[in-house]
């Protein structure tokens, strides 16, 4: 996935997050956008990781970590698997169809497990 790709899928599930839930700007401000546009960079890079080992568990070892880490700083498991869910609207058509299929599948998967837990 290309680098301008990435920044505009992090950028717009950063901004749908936030005009979802305007208590987030009260609770995290500036900095916790800038955290959550990071964040989702994360979430790509690790999808592609897992795509390029065509190996899903890697990202739901991710997710599982990333749960941990952020319900730790406050964040809720909802807002996590929330994310995810905005992730599979916006990942198609912005990367190449195997890709997005995998990805798709990884972030479902990951979900549930969230969901899960």
């Amino acid at each position: 996935m290309k680098n301008d790709v990435k920044n505009k899928i992090a950028s717009e599930t950063a901004k749908s997050i936030y005009a979802a839930y305007p208590t987030l700007w009260e609770r995290f401000g500036e900095r916790g956008f800038e955290h959550t546009e990071k964040d989702n960079h994360h979430h790509l890079d690790h999808l592609e990781t897992a795509f390029s080992l065509k190996d899903e568990q890697v990202f739901i070892e991710y997710a599982i970590w990333l749960e941990t880490v952020l319900t730790s700083r406050n964040v809720e498991r909802a807002l996590i698997i929330d994310n995810f869910e905005r992730l599979l609207q916006i990942l198609p058509g912005n990367t190449e169809q195997e890709e997005e299929v995998f990805m798709s599948g990884c972030l479902q998967s990951a979900i549930a497990v969230l969901k899960h837990s």
